[in-house]
C-alpha cells in the first residue's frame, strides 16, 4: 500500500503530533508500505527521506500554545502537486481542524482519506469560528482515528462524528537502554535523603505553560532546601536563562538546562534521573512523553489530568499529583526519592503498560482502518476544487 501522511506541524520544531507521524511512517515502511510525509519546513530544512517540504511555517495560536503551521497558496499549490505525483492509496491527515495542511489536503483530493485527531481541548473560539469551512474539508473524511479519549470527546462535541481510538505509538526497544548523560550517575537503588539528593527530570517546551515547568521550579525551591544534593534536569525548547533565572539564586546552580536535544540525548536524559516529572496543566490529549519516560523504565511522578490518569493506569505506573499544586509534588516527590522500592515498582508496572503502545501493534491498527477505506475504492486524485 501507498500512503501519503499530512503533517500539520513544522518538522523543524520537535513535538508529539510530528513524533508519532514519523514513528509511524517508519513503522509502515518496515512492515513493506511504501510513504510520503508532507509537512512544513523550508525547502532546506533536514528532513528524513521519505519527507516533502510544504514551504515555511508561520506561527499561529492553537490550543493553548503557539503552534506553527502552514496555509497558503504556495503550500495549496505544493499539496495538490505532492497528491497527484503520489499515487496514494490513501491519504492520512493528522489534525485535520488545524488551519493547516490537512485542510487543503482535505479541499484538493478525491478518494479514501483518514483523518487522526490529536488534540483535546473544552472550548475553541477558532473551531467556533471556522466550523463552515472545516466541515467543507471534514465530510470528506472516509476514516477517523483518535488517539485518546479526550480527543475523541472533542472530536464529537466540537466537530461532530465519531473515530476508532487507536492510542498513539512509541518506539519502546528506542528508549529501553541508554547511559546516562555525563555528569549523571542514573537511576539509583538507594533512598535519597538530604545527602546527595537525588536527581529530578522534565522534557518538554518550557516556554508553554500549559506543560507546567512553573509548577516544577516552585517545588523544586521546596525540595531544594530540604535536599542540598537534589538536582533538576531540564529538557526542551525554551529560553535558559529565563528559567534559570525564576530560581532562587542558592539554588541555581544544582538546575542543570540542555535545551533542544538529539533524540540520542533524549533517550538518555530519561535515563539519568531518579524520577521523571510530568507537571502538564491540561490541553494533553495522551502523553507520549509519559510513554517515552514509560519505555525507559523511569519512575514517573504526574500531574493528575485524564490523560494522563489513563495511560498511568490510575496511579499504577506511575504516581499522580493534583494538576497545578506545587506543594503536592513537592510532598510526592520527596516520597518516591526516599523509596527506592516503590520507584522499582513504579519502573517495572510502566514498563508493563507501556507495551499496549508500541508501534509494532498501534501501526497494524492503523493499517486496519487503511484497509477499511480502501476495500473496492480508486487512488487518491487531485479534484481540481480549490478552497470554498
Amino acid at each position: 500500500m501507498r500512503a501519503g501522511i499530512v503533517c500539520p506541524y513544522t518538522w523543524d520544531v520537535p513535538g508529539g503530533v510530528q513524533q508519532h507521524i514519523g514513528d509511524l511512517a517508519e513503522a509502515l515502511i518496515s512492515l513493506g508500505h511504501e510513504v510520503s510525509v508532507i509537512t512544513p519546513a523550508d525547502d532546506d530544512a533536514d528532513l528524513p527521506p521519505y519527507a516533502v517540504a510544504a514551504g515555511r511555517a508561520v506561527p499561529v495560536p492553537y490550543n493553548g500554545s503557539v503552534a506553527r503551521l502552514a496555509f497558503g497558496f504556495l503550500s495549496a499549490g505544493r499539496v495538490r502537486r505532492w497528491i497527484n505525483e503520489g499515487g496514494f492509496d490513501v491519504l492520512h491527515v493528522h489534525e485535520p481542524a488545524a488551519p493547516s495542511l490537512g485542510i487543503l489536503a482535505c479541499w484538493a483530493a478525491d478518494g479514501p482519506i483518514v483523518g487522526t485527531f490529536h488534540a483535546s481541548y473544552e472550548k475553541s473560539r477558532m473551531v467556533s469560528v471556522t466550523a463552515p469551512i472545516l466541515r467543507s474539508a471534514l465530510e470528506k473524511i472516509t476514516g477517523r482515528i483518535a488517539v485518546s479519549e479526550a480527543a475523541r470527546t472533542t472530536l464529537v462535541e466540537h466537530l461532530g462524528g465519531d473515530a476508532v481510538l487507536i492510542p498513539n505509538g512509541v518506539a519502546t526497544e528506542r528508549y529501553a537502554m541508554a547511559e546516562p548523560l555525563p555528569g549523571w550517575r542514573g537511576r539509583a537503588d538507594a533512598p535519597h535523603g538530604s545527602g546527595d539528593g537525588g536527581a529530578l527530570g522534565f522534557l518538554g517546551r518550557m516556554d508553554e505553560p500549559r506543560k507546567g515547568l512553573q509548577v516544577l521550579l516552585r517545588a523544586f525551591e521546596i525540595l531544594g532546601r530540604r535536599r542540598p544534593g537534589l538536582r533538576l534536569l531540564l529538557a526542551g525548547p525554551g529560553d535558559a536563562d529565563d528559567v534559570v533565572s525564576r530560581v532562587s539564586p542558592e539554588l541555581r546552580d544544582r538546575v542543570v538546562v540542555l535545551g533542544l536535544v538529539s533524540e540520542a540525548d533524549k533517550v538518555r536524559a530519561y535515563h539519568s534521573v531518579d524520577v521523571f516529572v510530568a507537571p502538564n496543566l491540561g490541553g494533553e490529549s495522551f502523553g507520549i512523553v509519559l510513554a517515552e519516560a514509560m519505555s525507559a523504565g523511569a519512575p514517573i511522578l504526574a500531574s493528575d489530568i485524564e490523560a494522563f490518569d489513563r495511560v498511568l493506569r490510575g496511579g499504577r505506573a506511575g504516581a499522580l499529583f493534583p494538576a497545578g499544586d506545587h506543594e503536592a509534588l513537592a510532598a510526592a516527590a520527596g516520597e518516591l526519592l526516599d523509596d527506592p522500592a516503590r520507584r522499582k515498582q513504579l519502573s517495572a508496572e510502566a514498563r508493563a503498560a507501556v507495551r499496549a503502545y508500541d508501534w509494532s501493534a498501534v501501526a497494524r491498527d492503523v493499517l486496519r482502518v487503511y484497509e477499511t477505506v480502501t476495500d473496492g475504492r480508486p487512488r487518491v486524485v487531485e479534484s481540481g476544487l480549490g478552497a470554498p
